[in-house]
């Protein structure tokens, strides 16, 4: 089988971290909405199951296709979105959250068969995108450092770790800082022993509710924030790296994963940004024609963790939060470099994709959508603002 003679240990580390980071930073959030609307403790862990089986079947099956790394997840500010709609006046159910969940996979499905959203993501300059990507990985690299006020030593030892490996096993450096990383968490008894448990999960299915309030209260919000917030930057985030990625069918796909397992808890699928950074890098295969099967890992990772639902959460719940940043931040390090790189590389565009890459790197919030999306329109307003109709050099030097 090819993609099992395109693999390498490489591969297989980058797809365990992006998996591990995936779920670890944003597992506590999802939960926290799943309790919003009232879900039982077995409704919650089908949340988990259902958005596992939802990225691990939709990472392969694209990735296997396209032979790019594409990564499949759940929407992070789109469960924020659920969270604060549930606690709104009046309260949504969880059957009518169910129905707006089907909502919004639907108008996912149209943004990818209109194509729509591929017109647009083509009319944004590799400059801006770039930054777009910069900006949303920077804060990461900032928390991993900001981590040594409360874990000097666990952080110390995972930057160390990162230097000696970028330097002597620059492909596995990620791993080992990981390993590192949890030794010390061990000796330091920083590990939550308390929240490890057992045993598979089963899927609860929730027959949805129609509601116009939960449908324009929710559903529709959760798309804008899903498409703003990790949409954009997912796709940056592949032609970045220096792929070109279906994006219509990638959409088309997402909404219709959305609305398969919607009853299940699988609230919104969509591309994966900063995971996805991980995978695309050089620390995932030397060879970018097989970096796919880093993805191809990480989706096999996505279906057992979905399998052991809240086994899997109490495990990965385990790790301190230092920990789980610091991996991540060290890992993008690279890709970041590279995204300032490509913003700031060209003399026209430089201060807008400056604007671009601080109004991400903010975390501004406005109006539920998230600092991604208007990172991307400051920018574009900035590049407006200068060019549009500006005179050509040569013409301003003309008498």
């Amino acid at each position: 089988m090819r993609a099992a003679a395109d693999s390498s240990f490489a591969a297989f580390a980058a797809g365990f971290v992006a998996t591990l980071v995936g779920f670890t930073s944003t597992i506590a959030l999802v939960f926290h909405a799943a309790q919003s609307l009232g879900a039982t403790p077995a409704q919650a862990a089908s949340w988990v199951w259902a958005l596992g089986i939802g990225m691990g079947v939709g990472t392969i099956g694209l990735s296997l296709w396209t032979r790019i790394p594409i990564l499949i997840t759940w929407s992070t500010p789109g469960a924020a979105v659920i969270a604060a709609a549930a606690g709104g006046a009046g309260g949504i159910t969880m059957p009518e959250a169910v129905g707006a969940f089907l909502v919004c996979g639907l108008l996912m499905l149209l943004s990818g068969l209109t194509g729509w959203f591929e017109k647009l993501m083509n009319r944004i300059p590799a400059t801006l995108a770039a930054a777009l990507l910069a900006g949303i990985l920077t804060k990461f690299a900032l928390m991993a450092f900001a981590g040594t006020t409360e874990h000097p030593l666990l952080v110390v030892v995972m930057f160390a770790l990162y230097l000696l490996g970028r330097r002597f096993w620059p492909r596995f450096s990620v791993l080992g800082v990981l390993a590192g990383g949890v030794a010390v968490a061990v000796a330091q008894g920083l590990l939550n022993t308390a929240a490890f448990n057992g045993g598979l999960t089963s899927p609860v299915l929730v027959m949805p509710a129609w509601s116009w309030q939960a449908a324009l209260g929710m559903g529709v919000p959760l798309f804008i924030v899903t498409m703003a917030s990790q949409a954009v930057p997912g796709v940056a985030a592949i032609r970045v790296a220096g792929y070109k990625p279906p994006v219509s069918p990638m959409m088309s796909w997402s909404g219709v994963f959305t609305l398969l397992l919607a009853p299940f808890g699988g609230y919104t699928f969509n591309l994966a940004a900063i995971t996805a950074a991980i995978v695309t890098s050089p620390h995932a295969h030397a060879e970018p024609g097989k970096r796919y099967t880093a993805a191809l890992w990480s989706g096999l990772f996505y279906i057992a963790m979905g399998l052991l639902g809240s086994a899997v959460a109490g495990v990965l719940a385990a790790f301190p939060h230092t920990l789980v940043i610091g991996v991540a931040g060290l890992a993008l390090l690279g890709t970041i470099g590279g995204g300032l790189a490509t913003a700031l590389s060209g003399i026209a565009h430089r201060e807008a994709a400056l604007i671009t890459f601080l109004v991400t790197l903010s975390g501004m919030t406005l109006w539920g959508v998230g600092s991604a999306f208007w990172g991307l329109v400051a920018g574009a307003i900035a590049l407006f603002v200068e060019h549009y109709r500006a005179p050509s050099p040569d013409s301003a030097d003309s008498p």
